[in-house]
């Protein structure tokens, strides 16, 4: 079966715990989601309930992808909250579950979030990424392109710092 994507579900108590499960999934697999593995549901649930409250506020939007009726996929866009950046949003916590990696999820996601910026009026999305990785590159073959890095701006362990890769899509291009 395809995937489907839901712009702005109701963040009912079963898709909250699916988005944890699903962002304790991704880090625990190597994702870089605002935190270093290993984590679980206790850590991740009070970044996810900020988040949820962004969304449920209508400041940030949330994009879901579903499969055969489970989560696989998510994206928040959220607002810079700032007169001056309001036409231009950043994407954040893309996560594709890991048992769905290699399905084309990742890239679908993301063209569903350029409709949705789209739809809004917005003229780009920004996106970061933490160096290391190599996420960069998929962001790059959907026509994202780097355009600034903070050299070890991460901490991710003691000794390893990693760049914080700023990559940015105009949607009018």
């Amino acid at each position: 079966m395809a995937i489907e994507f839901v712009v702005d579900p109701t963040l009912t108590d079963e898709l909250r715990a699916s988005i944890v499960t699903l962002w304790v999934d991704v880090t625990n697999a190597g994702g870089a989601v605002g935190f270093v593995a290993p984590v679980n549901a206790a850590d991740v649930t009070p970044v996810a309930e900020a988040t949820f409250a962004a969304v449920e506020a209508g400041i940030d939007r949330l994009v879901i992808g579903i499969d055969s009726g489970d989560l696989v996929a998510l994206l928040f866009v959220a607002s810079n909250q700032f007169a001056l950046k309001e036409h231009w949003r950043v994407l954040k916590r893309v996560m594709v579950t890991p048992k769905s990696q290699g399905r084309g999820y990742g890239a679908a996601l993301m063209r569903e979030a350029e409709r949705v910026g789209r739809r809004m009026g917005l003229d780009a999305f920004q996106v970061t990424v933490r160096g290391g990785a190599g996420t960069e590159k998929f962001y790059e073959r959907l026509g994202y392109r780097e355009v600034g890095r903070m050299p070890g701006a991460l901490r991710v362990a003691p000794g390893d710092d990693r760049d914080e890769i700023y990559l940015w899509l105009g949607l009018n291009d």
